[in-house]
């Protein structure tokens, strides 16, 4: 009997929106009734979800920025998400959440470095949220290059989902998983989403208004005669924004429940994840991917660092806004290893450690005193926290939802500019240089084409502690 079987991934995110002076997130237009954006999803999307047991009959990763938010605000939310992996955990040996890459940058844009702490902190985060260690990671916008898989192959990551124009070859079969071979010998699983099922659920509102139809006249057919004639199995696997399920579209949480629970299984399809599916089915077929491509942007990762065709209106401040950041972190990480380096002997390793000082596994003192080896002097210890935290502030700065929209003049935008101050200020009051000229310079080439707002501008408002 052929095996048929279906996957919906649901990639649960939202950027981070606390104020990195208070740790509050401040009241946001457009969220009402509700104080803010992420308790409006959470009403809307993540709890609905949940409490329909979704999560277990779905491939998923929340992202670990959303997770610590929820986590204060509704843990139950987080302790039904949870148990639903540990369902399939438990009765499969496999789980079904994937974690993901920390601060949702875009790898392929990223130092080598911010790579191996963004995939370091995201394993840890999902260790530390589901209690055993993940078999797959989500590239944010599925943006990759193969420095990246090495790295995630390197940390022990099994797979990860891509789309399917992000492989070399043209007209792929996506109906089963591929290997990439890495340097070393390593390699790494990728499984490509369908294309068209994944645009529909997306974007054809029509298309998902009931399961029974969708499965009958949109799943039924993507599967291949040929396959199914001679018993090969074939899982198609259906990836979209997990806020689509109730939040970006009333009701689809309930379409999602039936989709997986119901119409599939009356229409004889198998529900299954990646995970699970590796365990059952070897993968023999070999694929090399385009490097630098993401899932939401045709042009690779332009979208991200210049003026792109996606966007008709004039994107050059993405540019420059790439380029003072990245200017800023050539001299705050200078600055870090200089500092550093009389007392931790690697620097970038202490970096990684510190996820678990934000994750409450540890303190900040004893960090620092194990990686050194030895009980360091208290003046030492404080600015060599101050450093990590600025650190931890230069990586929330590069959260994508900062270059993804068509203007600066964005909330996400921002919030990226409130980090980056927060950096400048921690390094001015760990070492006392003040690296706030250079940005400033560099910002000024930052403009909203609407409103002519410019990134100096803000971010010295930032400085002063006036985040508008």
């Amino acid at each position: 009997m052929a095996i048929q079987s279906i996957c919906v991934h649901g990639h649960f995110y939202q950027p981070p929106r606390e104020d990195p002076i208070t740790g509050e997130i401040p009241q946001e237009a457009g969220a009402e009734p509700y104080h803010n954006w992420n308790e409006r999803i959470l009403a809307e999307c993540y709890r609905p979800n949940a409490e329909l047991g979704n999560f277990r009959l779905i491939s998923f990763n929340v992202g670990p920025t959303l997770w610590e938010w929820i986590e204060s605000y509704d843990p139950a939310v987080c302790r039904k998400i949870v148990s639903q992996d540990h369902a399939n955990l438990g009765r499969f040996g496999v789980g079904n959440a994937m974690a993901q890459a920390y601060n949702h940058t875009i790898l392929p844009l990223a130092t080598y470095n911010d790579k191996v702490t963004q995939i370091y902190w995201g394993i840890a985060d999902f260790q530390h949220r589901f209690g055993h260690n993940p078999q797959g990671m989500w590239l944010p916008e599925t943006a990759v290059d193969l420095e990246t898989l090495n790295i995630l192959a390197e940390q022990g990551i099994d797979f990860t989902i891509l789309a399917p124009w992000q492989a070399v070859q043209e007209n792929i079969d996506s109906s089963e998983p591929y290997l990439v071979q890495l340097d070393q010998g390593r390699r790494i699983n990728v499984f490509f989403y369908n294309r068209e099922l994944s645009t529909k659920v997306s974007f054809d509102q029509g298309a998902t208004t009931n399961a029974d139809s969708f499965i009958q006249k949109e799943v039924s057919p993507r599967f291949q005669a040929e396959k199914t004639k001679n018993n090969e199995p074939q899982l198609l696997l259906i990836a979209s924004d997990g806020e689509l399920y109730g939040h970006h579209q009333k009701f689809r949480d309930q379409f999602l429940a039936h989709l997986v629970n119901g119409a599939s299984v009356e229409a004889g399809f198998s529900s299954s994840y990646p995970g699970l599916w590796l365990k059952s089915y070897p993968v023999v077929k070999t694929i090399r991917i385009r490097e630098k491509t993401s899932w939401s942007c045709p042009h690779g990762v332009m979208r991200w660092m210049g003026q792109c065709e996606c966007i008709n209106t004039d994107g050059r401040w993405k540019y420059y806004l790439r380029k003072a950041f990245d200017h800023l972190s050539e001299e705050i990480d200078h600055i870090y290893f200089d500092s550093l380096s009389p007392y931790i002997q690697d620097p970038w390793a202490l970096r990684n450690q510190y996820i678990y000082v934000v994750l409450g596994k540890m303190s900040t003192v004893d960090l620092i005193n194990d990686m050194a080896g030895h009980k360091l002097p208290a003046q030492a210890i404080h600015s060599i926290q101050q450093l990590l935290e600025a650190q931890f502030e230069r990586q929330r700065m590069y959260t994508s939802c900062g270059w993804f929209y068509e203007d600066f003049n964005r909330i996400e935008t921002k919030n990226n500019l409130a980090y980056a101050a927060q950096a400048v200020r921690l390094i001015r009051l760990a070492t006392g240089v003040d690296l706030t000229p250079n940005v400033i310079a560099d910002l000024k080439h930052v403009i909203s084409h609407r409103t002519g707002l410019r990134g100096d501008v803000v971010f010295q408002r930032l400085l002063r502690g006036t985040i508008k």
